[in-house]
């Protein structure tokens, strides 16, 4: 299964912009309803954002739609609207798996947003609810309401999110948005720091974010050699433990993620 590395948002309010993101190279759409709307305009991206979704080209990548919060009305509508024209729907401030029955019952797959320590708290059990493809983090959101700048604390909020995928057997968790567009070496290295708690692929704004973040979770061409090295010795010694040349152990666990390594390296060679 390819996993998506780049998530492109772009604003409901801005149709003409749709398009551009859909052949951005983006392997995920994300038309916004909420945060990036003003509440004044939120019926009309609305309606812009079911306009596109009934009449979009075929062959391009995933469109989800983030609607607004499940809570109010203006939410319900979103989901009403637009819930069987996307692919998946980005729920936004879930802090209980209830908030996602409705989603079953509609037959709507989704991307719970966790943005609240209520929402930290009940990871597990809403990464295991039967309509959930993934989970993400709403990271400003999560450090208003705990009034923290990041470094080890946001660490600590990332990797239990990391812990609640992974037990719910979802895809990796990626990375909320790095908001200055125009910091590439602030945002691979922000990548990178990410990369080693476990999380895989980015949201990006912006178009000119995605090449950066794509490089950033490519495994590196040392990786890759030792990946093949792996595999190439597992092989020959019939699939069972050995040792590399260097004593290097080589197990199932250290196989498995060898080939994954690879298979990373194939899906981003054109990075």
């Amino acid at each position: 299964m390819t996993i998506p590395v780049t998530w492109l948002y772009v604003p409901g309010d801005r149709p003409e912009r749709f398009a551009k993101a859909a052949a951005s190279g983006a392997d995920v759409v994300i038309i916004d309803l909420e945060d990036a709307v003003a509440p004044a305009r939120k019926d009309e991206a609305r309606a812009h954002a079911a306009a596109y979704l009934r009449d979009r080209p075929a062959g391009g990548p995933p469109v989800h739609v983030r609607v607004n919060d499940l809570g109010t009305q203006r939410g319900l509508d979103d989901l009403d609207a637009l819930g069987r024209l996307a692919d998946a729907v980005r729920v936004p401030k879930v802090a209980s798996p209830a908030t996602l029955d409705l989603l079953e019952r509609l037959g709507v797959r989704a991307y719970p947003l966790l943005e609240s320590a209520a929402g930290i708290l009940e990871a597990p059990a809403i990464a295991a609810h039967p309509s959930v493809d993934g989970i993400a983090l709403g990271e400003q959101d999560l450090a208003a309401e705990l009034n923290i700048t990041g470094g080890p604390a946001l660490d600590h909020l990332r990797l239990r999110a990391v812990l609640a995928a992974a037990a719910a057997g979802l895809p990796p968790v990626p990375m909320s948005v790095f908001p200055s567009v125009r910091d590439d070496e602030g945002l691979a290295a922000s990548c990178a720091a990410g990369r080693e708690l476990g999380m895989f692929g980015r949201a990006a704004i912006h178009p000119r974010q995605i090449p950066v973040i794509r490089a950033a979770f490519r495994p590196s061409a040392e990786e890759t050699a030792r990946a093949a090295e792996i595999v190439r010795a597992a092989e020959a010694s019939g699939g069972g433990a050995t040792t590399l040349q260097d004593g290097g152990f080589v197990d199932a666990p250290v196989l498995a993620r060898a080939r994954r390594t690879l298979a990373l390296a194939a899906q981003l060679s054109d990075a």
